[in-house]
């Protein structure tokens, strides 16, 4: 739904894609800067995912984790579940500038050739290079680890995640092939 000029995902509590649905772009993208806003209700679970294969047969896909890193369990899993993270691969920087739940968070993901980034409230959290050695292995400790073709750079659709929690997006731009 849309409130205030936001794109609402209603908390429905059923978990990953079972409330409203994902919001998916119809546009493919492979080099990308993309900026948004974001804000989320107590322990909330949501994230926006790029590098989209469709052929998996569901959303499986680089995330740019958005949560109540607070409240939620993810969060005490490890910082590689925490916002900004690249969902159980990467951890974003232990000193991210994350803002309480309920208040409005700014984010950015930067992907140009095989180097990504994500940034957080104007301050760069995580950057990698897919396909590196140390990606791989990073993928290899976590639960895509038998997901073929995880480490490659795809052309792909962006998708807002509906993980059957209340989040919000506003302001969402997209600049292709920075």
């Amino acid at each position: 739904m849309v409130r205030d000029g936001a794109l609402v995902v209603l908390g429905a509590g059923t978990g990953d894609s079972h409330g409203g649905g994902d919001i998916v772009t119809t546009e493919k993208f492979s080099d990308f800067d993309l900026r948004w806003e974001w804000r989320v209700a107590p322990a909330a679970n949501s994230g926006l995912k790029y590098l989209v294969d469709e052929k998996r047969g569901e959303p499986i896909a680089h995330e740019y984790q958005i949560l109540d890193d607070e409240r939620h369990p993810d969060a005490k899993v490890g910082l590689h579940r925490q916002t900004a993270a690249f969902y159980d691969v990467l951890p974003p920087a232990p000193d991210k500038p994350l803002k309480p739940v309920g208040e409005w968070n700014s984010s950015r993901v930067v992907v140009k050739g095989n180097h990504v980034e994500h940034w957080l409230n104007g301050k760069k959290v995580l950057q990698y290079e897919v396909g590196s050695p140390e990606i791989k292995a990073a993928i290899a400790k976590s639960k895509f680890k038998d997901v073929a073709g995880f480490d490659a750079k795809l052309t792909g659709p962006i998708l807002l995640q509906d993980h059957g929690d209340e989040v919000a997006y506003r302001n969402i731009k997209i600049l292709a092939k920075p």
